[in-house]
């Protein structure tokens, strides 16, 4: 066995791990943000179930930091109590990005983890089966349901050598994604294997695995060996420390090489994490801001990087620099190794443990301008400016390019040299709160917290108009904008209904009122990115009843099912080109069409033709998809 097939099969309660086949699993761990938390313990609380049923639930608030109202401090004050009530530990303001502190604190090599963020994977760099989900997949899961998948393709990336002078573990996932591109890991778990994977700590693999969403990919898995140990004994967890790998004759549906010492510095493009170029060829462009940090790059190893290339330089006079360090314990360590004086005195902004401006949330770019990141996203206006040009790349480029102020190959530098792993890191928990210690707490809803919508169940036929035609790539960005302005009100859909599809089409949002809902017509990859399941739930809302599609992203074609809306791809793509926004579409007997088997006929109805599309669904997704959803699904069984 390889080792997703190892993990799955321990955790194995449904279906046979045959790749295309519908599988369950049972998932041990959970975490939420608060971007998408309040969603998910509010559709937790109506599932009924008293408390999580996980080993272990993890609330983290790190997304919505930037109180400028009352809003977000009364989510999570809802989050807090809603969460200690029900068996969940929550991490306060604080005390780090959901990744980084869940991969110091709580991954436990060879258990599965789910989580209401695309980037969950981060924890297979420590060699668990973390996988990102809507926030209504997270929420069955506390309850103690099973998650349902289909079985992915496993992809063997062997790699080989070890990393030269100031390239990076950045540097390997944007290799993989110029090869692959973000659709190209769809259906698939990549798992690292080789003797460059021992040359990795698992900080290094953590980025690899964080970035991983970036391609689509269900998840990306490292094995848990000697460099696994020395991390768990420095975090003194060492207790949850057991080796695994895959079998030396393991067999994977597709193998694909990675020479590390080929690799030079790289740099993903405005507007796409695949559109990757060596940053010796982009060449030195001046830049306006750099930013280091988010889930992918502020480890402590990273942010010593950092420090060692400041320190007794001065960032570049026209050029701002931020730093957000990843974790409470990351800072608290920089600032008593004397690191942090060092990025302060070369002219470093430290900002927040928190997300920050990887979500928007502050720091947006001033207009055209060019703001290098350590990130994993650089999406077209995802930085709070629509002018502005982003690039990613690792916190080496990043650093030498805020001191010089235009593009840098780190490459040509001298190389960095620091210690890569500290024998102990500096532990301090007081920001996690253990719901032992609140076992009475009364759960406090505020003004902004609105009902969410339940779908009914679908009627015999389906008919509205095509409210919009997108290209290919649209993001969940895109389809529901989490920015500053935004972000306060993930818990108020009727507010964000106004929003909907704006980057793509202002008007699109009074128009799916005015005709009372009706079908998005997309491209190919539609509803990449981010987990948020509000970008099912607005157009929900809205009264949009399917979406055609070349293809969807695997997050949010899950997330339409459980909100009873109709992910229909279509069977010809040139069938594509004939639609245009406005023209009327019906689906006759939908409900058996669905029933009987995997196409499904689509009238256009002013156009005078028909046409199929295919919705290869289990019988479950089926039932569930007819219900109206998960919830209108649960509230039927249970005479609600």
């Amino acid at each position: 066995m390889n080792l997703t097939e190892k993990i799955l099969s321990a955790h194995l309660v449904g279906g046979r791990l045959v790749a295309g086949e519908e599988i369950a699993i049972k998932i041990d761990q959970t975490l939420t943000q608060d971007s998408t938390g309040t969603m998910a313990y509010l559709q937790f609380e109506s599932l009924g179930c008293d408390k999580v049923k996980t080993m272990r639930s993890v609330a983290y608030i790190d997304h919505n930091t930037l109180q400028s109202g009352f809003e977000n401090a009364d989510d999570h004050e809802y989050i807090r109590t809603v969460a200690l009530k029900h068996g969940v530990y929550v991490s306060k303001p604080g005390n780090g990005i959901c990744h980084q502190v869940h991969l110091e604190r709580f991954a436990v090599p060879g258990l599965t983890l789910l989580g209401s963020d695309s980037h969950t994977p981060t924890c297979g760099g420590m060699g668990m089966f973390a996988l990102g989900a809507g926030g209504l997949d997270v929420a069955v899961a506390m309850s103690g349901g099973a998650l349902h998948l289909t079985m992915p393709k496993v992809v063997k990336i062997e790699l080989k050598g070890r990393l030269v002078k100031n390239t990076a573990a950045k540097d390997i996932i944007l290799e993989v994604l110029r090869r692959l591109s973000v659709k190209g890991g769809v259906g698939k778990v990549m798992e690292y294997t080789g003797e460059g994977v021992k040359t990795l700590t698992v900080p290094e693999r953590a980025t690899i695995t964080n970035m991983g969403a970036e391609l689509g990919a269900t998840t990306s898995i490292f094995p848990c060996d000697e460099m696994t140990r020395e991390f768990l004994k420095a975090q003194g967890r060492e207790k949850d420390y057991r080796p695994l790998a895959a079998d030396g004759d393991a067999v994977y549906d597709e193998e694909i090489i990675v020479d590390l010492s080929a690799l030079r510095p790289l740099a993903a493009c405005p507007h796409s994490p695949d559109a990757v170029k060596p940053v010796s060829e982009i060449g030195k462009i001046k830049v306006h801001q750099v930013c280091i940090g988010s889930c992918t790059n502020s480890s402590y190893s990273d942010m010593m990087k950092v420090a060692a290339i400041l320190k007794g330089r001065k960032v570049h006079p026209e050029t701002s620099l931020t730093i957000s360090p990843g974790s409470r314990q990351v800072l608290a360590m920089l600032s008593r190794n004397g690191a942090l004086a060092d990025m302060l005195d070369a002219g470093a902004r430290v900002l927040e443990c928190a997300c920050g401006p990887c979500i928007g949330m502050g720091q947006s770019p001033k207009t055209n301008a060019v703001s290098v990141r350590t990130f994993n996203r650089n999406f077209y206006a995802r930085s709070g400016t629509a002018s502005a040009s982003v690039y990613l790349v690792s916190p080496e480029t990043a650093a030498y390019t805020a001191i010089y102020g235009v593009l840098t190959d780190p490459s040509q530098m001298p190389e960095i040299s620091i210690e890569q792993m500290p024998k102990r890191f500096a532990v301090n928990d007081n920001l996690i709160l253990r719901p032992d210690d609140f076992e009475n707490t009364e759960v406090e809803r505020g003004p902004n917290i609105k009902p969410f919508p339940v779908n009914t169940a679908m009627k015999n036929d389906v008919e509205g108009s095509v409210l919009i035609k997108c290209e290919d790539n649209i993001t969940t960005d895109h389809i529901m904008p989490s920015n500053a302005k935004l972000l306060p009100y993930r818990s108020n859909i009727p507010y964000l209904s106004d929003y909907c599809l704006a980057p793509v089409d202002p008007d699109f949002s009074e128009r799916a009122k005015k005709n009372g809902g009706g079908f998005i017509v997309a491209g190919a990859n539609y509803g990449q990115g981010s987990s948020r399941e509000h970008a099912a739930l607005v157009p929900l809302y809205l009264g949009i009843k399917g979406v055609i599609a070349k293809s969807f992203a695997r997050i949010h074609k899950d997330n339409l099912i459980n909100n009873g809306i109709l992910p229909l791809v279509f069977e010809n793509e040139s069938d594509y080109e004939k639609i245009g926004s406005g023209d009327r579409l019906k689906i006759t007997d939908a409900r058996r069409q669905i029933e009987s088997g995997d196409t499904v006929i689509v009238e256009n109805v002013g156009g005078g033709y028909k046409f199929k599309c295919v919705l290869a669904l289990s019988e479950r997704l089926k039932k569930t998809l007819l219900s109206g959803g998960v919830l209108a699904a649960n509230a039927a069984e249970n005479g609600k």
